[in-house]
């Protein structure tokens, strides 16, 4: 069992995002422990809770334009891409990405922020994103 969990979701229309932009995770719907916190448009590792975090995110957006182009959600913890916490799909209409990674945070350090940027392979194709949810677990 998890020692801390958090569960966000955003239901609604995120507006236009642009290529490069950090994902909104919208608001805090199940959450317990203190290891763990939705911080803006993103989240937030507690630094007394060094260990590994399980991260799953589930992505459907909408990009505005109907031409086909390749995606890509990253997840990043303080800056840095993930590795492996990657999805990327080529559509030109409503589509899906998962993205699932395992993340640490190193003893006695000030703690670590995640989020997930999108992106487009063609920089000024545009997105709107119709429902985010990430669940980020303590282990």
């Amino acid at each position: 069992m998890a020692r801390s969990a958090l569960y966000t979701v955003n239901a609604g229309s995120t507006g236009t995002l642009s290529s490069g932009s950090i994902i909104p995770l919208g608001t805090t719907v199940r959450r317990f422990g203190c290891n763990c916190q939705l911080s803006g448009n993103g989240i937030t590792l507690r630094d007394n809770g060094n260990g590994y975090y399980d991260v799953d995110g589930n992505f459907t957006f909408t990009p505005t334009s109907t031409t086909a182009d390749t995606y890509t959600i990253t997840l990043y913890k303080d800056g840095v891409a993930v590795p492996g916490g990657t999805a990327e799909i080529e559509v030109g209409g409503t589509a899906t990405l998962n993205v699932h990674a395992l993340v640490k945070t190193p003893c006695c350090g000030d703690g670590s922020s995640l989020y997930f940027i999108i992106t487009a392979g063609t920089t000024t194709n545009t997105v709107t994103m119709n429902n985010v949810s990430v669940i980020t677990e303590k282990l």
